[in-house]
């Protein structure tokens, strides 16, 4: 049985750019802490690891940007800033992922002290994942609404993270 597959569109459909930019924006964020804890790794078994860890986030970066030209809407250059929305973007990219991770980890779970434990680490790392949204939003170092900038400023962190 063969299958048929659409012609691509002109440019990729929006959800799929959402989901662009949230591996883009994860990916960056990482590559740029993989790279400054590298010098502070002594086991050279853990640095290999580190050094390749590090390229295969170079290579998916690298993929990944092709893709951004098809994006839905035209990008422009977001300015220069200083290391805050790194920071603020790996603390809410830890707490998002948090909030993954618990949720997966309850429909797991047994035990029913186990389950509430969990569901209370999910309640406080939605409550985080809030709160550092709003601080970077307030502060326009998240601009949840305007796709553009969103994805300039991935295309800017992602170049940024391989040229470290």
């Amino acid at each position: 049985m063969s299958q048929e597959y659409r012609k691509p569109e002109e440019h990729l459909a929006w959800h799929e750019t959402l989901e662009l930019h949230e591996l883009t924006a994860f990916q960056s964020n990482n590559l740029t802490a993989l790279k400054m804890n590298m010098p502070n790794v002594k086991d050279a078994q853990l640095k290999a690891l580190y050094t390749e860890a590090i390229k295969n986030l170079e290579k998916n970066l690298e993929e990944l940007l092709a893709y951004y030209p098809q994006a839905p809407k035209p990008m422009r250059a977001v300015a220069e800033g200083d290391l805050t929305p790194f920071y603020a973007g790996q603390l809410l990219i830890f707490a998002k992922t948090a909030v993954r991770n618990y949720s997966i980890a309850i429909t797991e779970t047994a035990t029913p002290q186990l389950r509430e434990t969990f569901r209370k680490h999910l309640n406080k790392a939605i409550d985080m994942h809030a709160k550092v949204f709003n601080f970077m939003y307030q502060r326009d170092l998240y601009p949840a609404y305007n796709l553009d900038r969103l994805l300039a400023a991935d295309v800017k962190n992602a170049e940024k993270a391989i040229k470290l």
